[in-house]
């Protein structure tokens, strides 16, 4: 694991070229057993890097969650998986009070969600009071039980997924819980050659469980914390603060949209912006940063007007108008 991850230089500012060594470090040890997801990967490294969670959705069979799963060992930090189902209650999520008949006292037993990653698998699948268990923990880092407040330990990451076909037996996410994403990341089938090596992958058969077994951590928690602080130091021009604040104001007025993006969003296309400069070993964002994860920041938080819909637009092609509308500062 790298001992010394920030370098600072002589004028005592921050090394941005150290981090993306890291960064570059565990997308090598998750390119041994994934196949493509470039994009994904470097995704919810920007998210990790920027203190957001992660929405995943695409159809069954495309390493949503065993990308995410070996993300989370590459980073030496607790975590949990929680399959949701139609059956699964808040208390199988947050924990519950359990009664000891010698003391005669209830002792708060931790759920699942109490680790550093947590993988959600299928979040569409439980119902709204289950899904709306999440709303206090994604935001403020704790949970309330019984009137006490329990933190969770920092870094606190959620990995969600969610399949967009199969709809019986699901329950929509509301906009509030959506809200709480960072990003939703539309993950898409292989290209032919990709294909080609998940097989050729897949062909080594016990050999694979083996290296899958191999991976091997890259950051601490603490280095992870260290991450975050330096990214929170990286140089954002006042022209670009204004750029972002012109592109989700223009969600909240465009014709083809019903429902707008809050200031959440801004705030999270702001830390976004400056976790991938960071992750590309620059000490300041460009407006090229925000173009490119405008979509995945707004794509969930804005909902077409049903004209717009009947006419099969996307929120997507909405975003891009929006984006060629507003001027680029230079």
């Amino acid at each position: 694991m790298q001992e010394d991850i920030l370098i600072t230089t002589q004028e005592n500012k921050t090394d941005y070229s150290a981090l993306r060594e890291v960064t570059e470090n565990i997308k090598q040890e998750l390119r041994q057993l994934i196949v493509g997801q470039e994009k994904l990967i470097e995704l919810l490294l920007v998210a990790m890097l920027a203190e957001g969670h992660v929405l995943i959705e695409g159809v069954p069979g495309i390493a949503k969650t065993l990308t995410a799963k070996l993300l989370a060992r590459t980073v030496q930090v607790s975590f949990s998986r929680i399959q949701f189902t139609p059956d699964l209650m808040p208390s199988d999520v947050l924990g519950t009070s359990v009664f000891h008949p010698g003391s005669a006292t209830f002792e708060y037993k931790q759920g699942p969600i109490f680790a550093n990653i947590v993988l959600i698998d299928e979040i569409n699948r439980a119902p709204a009071k289950t899904q709306a268990s999440l709303f206090e923990v994604m935001e403020e880092q704790h949970i309330t039980h019984d009137g006490k407040v329990y933190p969770l330990q920092s870094p606190f990451v959620v990995l969600a997924t969610q399949n967009p076909i199969e709809q019986e037996g699901t329950y929509r996410l509301p906009e509030a819980q959506l809200d709480r994403f960072m990003f939703k990341v539309l993950v898409d089938y292989p290209s032919l050659e990709e294909e080609i090596a998940i097989l050729e992958l897949q062909h080594k058969g016990p050999q694979l469980k083996k290296e899958l077994d191999q991976v091997q951590p890259v950051l601490s928690a603490e280095q992870l914390l260290e991450l975050r602080q330096a990214v929170q130091a990286i140089h954002l021009d006042k022209k670009l603060l204004e750029y972002i604040a012109q592109i989700v104001a223009e969600t909240r007025v465009n014709k083809s949209l019903y429902l707008g993006a809050s200031p959440r969003a801004s705030i999270a296309l702001l830390n976004s912006a400056k976790a991938l400069a960071a992750l590309r070993g620059r000490g300041f964002v460009t407006p090229e940063d925000v173009q490119e994860l405008a979509p995945v920041v707004l794509r969930h938080r804005i909902l077409l007007t049903p004209e717009r819909e009947m006419e099969g637009i996307t929120p997507d092609e909405v975003i891009k108008q929006i984006i060629q509308k507003i001027e680029v500062p230079r």
